[in-house]
């Protein structure tokens, strides 16, 4: 029987430190240790991570899964079931050494049915929620104190490339005459860099052809949860990051739907998108969010082309 732990590094070096010192403390013998690499977004479904995906290949029946804190491993209620329902069915073990769960016994099933006791099942849905409302509740604070910061003039985003005190001389020689290659040039900027800081000097392209066909209306449209945490997670077009970015969320019981406006073209990309959660080769369909997945795809086809 193998001690295989799982760690998943944060961009919080005190958080990733306090994970390995817990880890470290537990003494663990022998240990295979699974290591994400820094980039694994923790939205990403567990089952769809490349190295719990490696540690469920490498387990055995009769191995534990060590991690320091179940927050490590998933988001929310949803994934903590769909990891113990895996686990169960691999019978491997699962140790968490600190939080609010190091003190249960996730592994406790009826006799019978082999389904989770329903007091565990209580349990780890409200944990869970609990730790869900803490992030949410984290997430609308920080849009709070953007909102307010702009609406004190305070920008995001980048610094300009160009400094504020050369811009008037960029748009001086630009209106002389000077090309934009030749002031990325002078000032060891991007044309893009130039381009931004004599926006409005630059020549508007607005012709449209008569015979162009009309553009595509918005259409607003529900996403389910699931469907949305794995494009959160997913290279998107930035129209489709937009859109997914400003959709509402509406709340579900356990789960939540995002209402996403967007044109239909944009509907069709983000679902095309998200095919992986039909199954592939390489990843291991959760059914739940296979589920999600063509609910969506459901309301995508009503869209006309």
């Amino acid at each position: 029987m193998a001690n295989l732990v799982y760690k998943r590094v944060s961009t919080d070096q005190q958080s990733t430190a306090r994970q390995n010192l817990v880890l470290d403390e537990a003494g663990i013998e022998d240990p295979v240790v699974f290591e994400e690499a820094p980039g694994t977004s923790s939205r990403l479904h567990p089952l769809q991570r490349p190295k719990f995906r490696e540690l469920l290949t490498y387990a055995r029946p009769g191995d534990t899964v060590h991690i320091s804190e179940m927050f490590r491993l998933v988001r929310g209620t949803g994934h903590i079931l769909d990891v113990l329902d895996v686990l169960h069915r691999d019978q491997v073990a699962l140790r968490i050494h600190d939080g609010a769960f190091s003190a249960m016994d996730l592994t406790a099933r009826h006799p019978r049915t082999g389904e989770l006791l329903s007091t565990v099942k209580f349990m780890v849905q409200t944990l869970a929620a609990a730790g869900e409302l803490q992030r949410d509740l984290q997430r609308e604070l920080t849009y709070d104190g953007l909102r307010a910061a702009e609406a004190k003039g305070s920008k995001g985003g980048r610094r300009p490339a160009v400094a504020a005190d050369q811009t008037g001389a960029v748009r001086t020689a630009y209106l002389e005459g000077r090309s934009i290659a030749a002031l990325a040039r002078d000032h060891g900027v991007s044309r893009g860099a130039i381009r931004t800081a004599a926006a409005d000097l630059l020549p508007k392209h607005t012709a449209i052809e008569e015979d162009a066909p009309a553009p595509e209306l918005p259409v607003t449209l529900d996403m389910p949860g699931k469907v949305a945490d794995f494009l959160r997670t997913t290279d998107l077009e930035p129209a489709e990051r937009a859109a997914l970015d400003q959709g509402v969320t509406v709340r579900r019981g356990q789960g939540y739907t995002l209402r996403v406006t967007a044109v239909p073209a944009v509907h069709r990309g983000l679902l095309a998108r998200c095919q992986p959660l039909d199954g592939a080769e390489d990843v291991l369909a959760v059914p739940a969010q296979r589920k999600a997945r063509r609910e969506y795809e459901n309301r995508v086809s009503t869209l006309t082309p």
